[in-house]
C-alpha cells in the first residue's frame, strides 16, 4: 500500500453547493471525461443535502433527483476510499445554505503524479497547498481595471 500512495499525485477536495437542491448534471460528463483519459482518479464522491432546520444528511445517487437520475454517475456508485467520514459530510453541509444540497468530491490529481514522485525520491515534500476561485481572481481582476482607469479587455 505504501508503494501506491508513494506513486500517488496530489489528491485535492472539492466541496460544491448546488442552490435549491438544483443539479443539473451538466458537469457530470466532464468529470467522467476526466477520469476516463486519466487525468484525476476519483477516491471518494458523496453528496448531502441541508434541510432548512440545518439537518445535513448524506444522499445516495439515486437520490439526486426526484426522478431517480443519477446523471450518469453511477459508474462511481459503491466505489469509495472510505476517506470521507459523517464528520467530514457534516463539515461540508455546515458550509452550505439551508435548503441546499452538495457534491463533496476526493480526487487524486494523476496528471502531477509523475511530478510529485520525482519531488518525493529527491526529498522535497509539499510544506503548503492552496486554491484560489475563480471569483476572487475576477474581482482582483475588475479591481486592478478600475485603479488603471477602466474595464479590462474582455
Amino acid at each position: 500500500m505504501s508503494d501506491d500512495i508513494e506513486d500517488m499525485g496530489p489528491v485535492d477536495y472539492l466541496v460544491v453547493e448546488f442552490p435549491g437542491n438544483r443539479l443539473t448534471g451538466e458537469a457530470f460528463p466532464l468529470l467522467i471525461d476526466l477520469v476516463d483519459r486519466g487525468i484525476v482518479h476519483i477516491l471518494d464522491l458523496r453528496f448531502v443535502q441541508k434541510d432548512a432546520d440545518g439537518t445535513v444528511t448524506a444522499l445516495e445517487l439515486t437520490e439526486l433527483d426526484g426522478e431517480g437520475n443519477s446523471f450518469g454517475l453511477s459508474v462511481f456508485e459503491g466505489a469509495s476510499s472510505e476517506l470521507l467520514g459523517q464528520e467530514d459530510l457534516d463539515e461540508a453541509g455546515n458550509a452550505l445554505q439551508p435548503g441546499n444540497a452538495a457534491a463533496i468530491l476526493v480526487y487524486e490529481n494523476r496528471w502531477a503524479a509523475p511530478f510529485a514522485r520525482a519531488l518525493r525520491r529527491s526529498g522535497a515534500q509539499m510544506v503548503a497547498s492552496g486554491r484560489i476561485p475563480v471569483q476572487a481572481l475576477l474581482a482582483s481582476l475588475d479591481a486592478e481595471g478600475d485603479a488603471e482607469g477602466g474595464p479590462l479587455p474582455q
